[in-house]
């Protein structure tokens, strides 16, 4: 009863008004679906986000160092510990010039090799250099000789084993005979090398140099022989005690007791002293512990008695013509003086500590990549080639092999987005260089000059893109007869379709050499047509009814076209005539005079002018933008009701009040939507930006210099990026900065368009 009930009382549609069941389950698919897939592009955006943060994130990871084995030597005094490129070989030299090699990867275990001329002199002074193999021994009668080493593989049943092969060379005098040798440093720049030795003479230190040079011929080397000796003493004023050598054979250092740091030029046969500076004159204690240089020979790390830890790098200084040492940057202080010091052949890296506190740093970015404080002292320590090991000696003559793993050294929150003095600069800059010609290059990783750059071109893009397409879409929307608006948008749309590729080509190619020697023509161009088109709307809004009533409403442009081409004619050929009045200047090559805007405005403001520049981009990727602006925009202002226009009509406002005061603040919410697309596609923008500028990533916003783009970058650097190397994932880095640059920039636009909507939402 009651089931009957129920149906007599729920009326039952007659079947032509029933939906049929085909299509609620289409609709049902289609609801769910739409829901899927929006729900899926937000799966696949955050997807895009966590893939770039996956490959940025180690970018700012420590260094990781783990200890790998240690090995028990004898116990003996050492003065220098060495390795081979694969850390397969070390050895140690001991204070008689014998060298003791420690075979870690195969079994023969530690075996004694002694150079020849170690029986028969006492052993003074040593230098070792890591990155050339070679020691140099200053013997007590004041003579030196260098040591070769050369690594050469064997293969037995496919194990390898790594021999040593030593190659003592002649022995020279370095300066006063039986005078013992202190401390001793070599350099070479090929037919060219340099010692220069410390030697006691009647108690007294003095510094003596000797050049000897190795001409070679068709036939190979030649002899070794001495080309001259110096005595630098004479020039040094007080108590010298330490010694250093560039790499060239050309830059000489030495410091005194009293803290001071002289610094001899070498040119030729000839010495001078360029700089003289106390590094710590602000302490107390001024005196130099240690001083080495970093990879490259350019900077060099000194360290007080104190402890303090100091970078000084050679650059030009402003007003200056030469090169003088410069503090560019600082560490944290150790508790005392260092114990141990060592560089990295690979990167500007280096290791230092005091007692058992050991750290790694990396000079360009000045950080810390790894500290610790070890159960045992530290005598000595070397870094491995490939970056890869560390090798360190405590006092109890245990050798520990430390694993290194820090693939990122040069990355970081500082690199990204601070200010680096890198070396060769003559103050602290933003920079992006990730390649350079040399091994002792250091990458400058710098994303602001592409962020400056991006937004450089978008700004040049959005002026001359944005005033075009907004008045366009206004005239094509309100003012424009229904004929001319049918023939336009098919225009906007064929625009809108070019690909970037040929915009960027077109630009380059054609539009660049166009537009560099006719600067004033555009310059004109850009002034006289607004002031045309506003002269013309003033004469035409007061010119009598009766006249403008010849011209039907909407033709008006048939009257303005010709006044414009004209205008356009006229800006074109007046422009080398306005060059001449206002743009000369005197040829620093012939000192005539000449009209030439392009020497005129380096001359006056100081700024560069570059064949491509921002003002190519701006009218090229303009170009590019002006589509997507206008379609948004037209579509935006045509589809304002018709009764808001009739009604502000029907009132006495004019066409041009109407369209100002009702059309445009109904429809600021599209017209806003529209400027944050177009704004979007100038961000992203790729090859117009590659092809229509120099393409360098500089730090300015003049309109006649180039730039380079986050995106521009991306594309230019991605191919010869080593995969998931320091630069591959930087410029994942840099994509990660345009996705929430981006993001950003859409939020801040939904927003206000929100806003806009609500504000202006029709009731």
């Amino acid at each position: 009863m009651n089931e009957e009930g129920d149906s007599e009382s729920q009326p039952t549609l007659p079947k032509r008004f029933q939906t049929a069941r085909s299509t609620l389950l289409a609709d049902r698919f289609m609801n769910r679906f739409i829901t899927i897939g929006g729900i899926s592009v937000i799966v696949v955006v955050l997807g895009i986000f966590l893939f770039i943060l996956w490959q940025v994130i180690p970018l700012f990871l420590p260094a990781e160092v783990n200890q790998l084995d240690e090995v028990k030597i004898p116990d003996r005094q050492y003065r220098a510990l060495g390795l081979d490129e694969y850390t397969e070989l070390p050895f140690l030299v001991e204070t008689n010039g014998a060298l003791t090699f420690l075979d870690l990867k195969g079994n023969r275990g530690r075996f004694r090799k002694t150079p020849g001329f170690v029986e028969t002199n006492a052993i003074t002074a040593l230098s070792y250099n890591q990155e050339r193999q070679d020691l140099v021994y200053g013997t007590a009668d004041g003579h030196f000789s260098v040591l070769e080493l050369n690594y050469k593989p064997t293969f037995d049943d496919g194990d390898r084993t790594l021999h040593a092969n030593l190659k003592p060379g002649p022995s020279y005098r370095v300066g006063r005979s039986n005078a013992p040798i202190r401390a001793i440093q070599y350099g070479t720049s090929g037919e060219e090398r340099l010692v220069v030795a410390l030697q006691s003479v009647n108690g007294s230190p003095e510094v003596h140099a000797t050049r000897l040079i190795q001409k070679r011929s068709l036939f190979g080397a030649g002899e070794v022989s001495v080309a001259g000796r110096y005595n630098l003493t004479s020039e040094i004023d007080g108590r010298p005690t330490r010694l250093l050598i560039d790499g060239e054979a050309s830059g000489l250092f030495v410091a005194t007791a009293s803290g001071t740091l002289y610094f001899f030029h070498r040119r030729g046969g000839q010495f001078h002293l360029r700089q003289t500076l106390t590094p710590f004159d602000d302490l107390e204690d001024p005196r130099i512990a240690s001083m080495e240089f970093l990879l490259g020979d350019v900077s060099l790390v000194l360290t007080s008695e104190t402890g303090h830890n100091r970078i000084f790098s050679l650059y030009i200084p402003p007003g200056k013509n030469e090169r003088l040492l410069g503090q560019t940057k600082e560490f944290d202080r150790l508790q005392g003086p260092p114990d141990f010091f060592a560089v990295s052949l690979r990167n500007k890296a280096f290791m230092i500590g005091h007692g058992s506190h050991a750290s790694l740093h990396y000079a360009t970015t000045e950080t810390t990549r790894w500290e610790q404080t070890l159960p045992y002292k530290i005598t000595r320590s070397r870094i491995s080639p490939k970056y890869n090991r560390i090798v360190l000696l405590d006092q109890q003559n245990q050798l520990h092999i430390l694993r290194l793993d820090d693939p990122h050294p040069q990355a970081g929150w500082k690199a990204f987005f601070g200010k680096i003095w890198y070396e060769g600069q003559s103050k602290p800059q933003y920079k992006w260089q990730s390649t350079g010609g040399s091994d002792e290059f250091e990458p400058k990783l710098s994303l602001v000059p592409l962020i400056a750059g991006t937004f450089k071109g978008t700004f040049y893009a959005m002026i001359f893109a944005v005033p075009i397409a907004l008045l366009a879409a206004i005239y094509t929307s309100q003012f424009a007869l229904p004929k001319i608006r049918a023939a336009v948008k098919p225009v906007m749309e064929i625009m809108a379709s070019l690909p970037s590729v040929v915009l960027g080509f077109l630009a380059a190619l054609w539009l660049a050499p166009l537009i560099e020697t006719r600067i004033p023509s555009v310059l004109l161009m850009i002034a006289l047509i607004p002031l045309t088109a506003l002269l013309f709307g003033l004469l035409w809004s007061t010119t009598p009814i009766h006249i403008r009533s010849w011209i039907r409403p909407g033709y008006e442009i048939l009257v303005f076209t010709p006044i414009l081409l004209a205008i356009l004619y006229f800006a074109w050929e007046a422009g080398p005539w306005v060059e001449r009045q206002l743009f000369v200047v005197t040829d620093p090559e012939t000192g005539s005079r000449i009209a030439d805007f392009r020497l005129w405005w380096p001359r006056v403001t100081g700024a560069d002018f570059d064949q491509r520049n921002a003002l190519i981009v701006g009218f090229a990727m303009g170009f590019a933008v002006i589509p997507i602006i206008f379609t948004i925009t037209e579509d935006s202002l045509s589809n304002v009701p018709a009764e808001l226009r009739s009604g502000s009509l029907a009132l006495g406002a004019s066409r041009w009040q109407t369209t100002m005061r009702v059309i445009l603040p109904t429809a600021s919410a599209g017209v806003f939507s529209a400027l944050m697309i177009g704004l979007g596609r100038a961000v992203g923008e790729t090859m117009i930006v590659v092809m229509a500028t120099g393409n360098t990533p500089i730090m300015d916003f003049n309109i006649f210099t180039g730039m380079r783009t986050l995106s521009a970058n991306i594309a230019v650097e991605l191919p010869e990026a080593p995969y998931q190397g320091t630069l591959y994932r930087a410029l994942f880095m840099g994509a990660l900065v345009l996705f929430i640059l981006t993001f950003l920039i859409n939020t801040i636009a939904e927003i206000l368009r929100q806003r806009l909507r609500e504000k202006y939402r029709l009731v």
